[in-house]
């Protein structure tokens, strides 16, 4: 799947800024290609993570068992990670293969365990 030009996480855009700066940096800082470094960083960081897919996932202790959850970033409906914190209690609701997680907006992450332990 390709990705919408400017609709990039805050991660890949650290990325991108990052390798666009070691572009410059390798070309002696030779000033008037910004745009160039920027559109080869866009494309090394977009085929790299392509290939290596980000897996996101939640941690979750239930009932003496912990569940790995793994989701879709486009199905997240704006979860951001880091929206609960550890000891947070959070009302948790499970369905076959499925853990939903209710956000604090109401509304549920929909998560697929991927890993039980205890």
């Amino acid at each position: 799947m390709e990705q919408a030009p400017g609709n990039y996480s805050p991660q890949q855009l650290e990325a991108i800024r990052r390798r666009a700066t070691e572009l410059y940096q390798r070309s002696g800082r030779a000033e008037g290609h910004d745009l160039e470094n920027w559109c080869q960083a866009e494309a090394e960081i977009l085929r790299e993570t392509a290939t290596h897919p980000v897996r996101r996932a939640v941690v979750i202790k239930l009932d003496g068992v912990v569940y790995t959850g793994e989701y879709e970033f486009t199905s997240a409906d704006g979860y951001t990670p880091g929206e609960w914190k550890p000891g947070d209690p959070i009302p948790v609701r499970l369905a076959g293969d499925k853990l939903y997680l209710r956000r604090h907006n109401g509304r549920e992450l929909q998560t697929t365990i991927v890993k039980r332990i205890g």
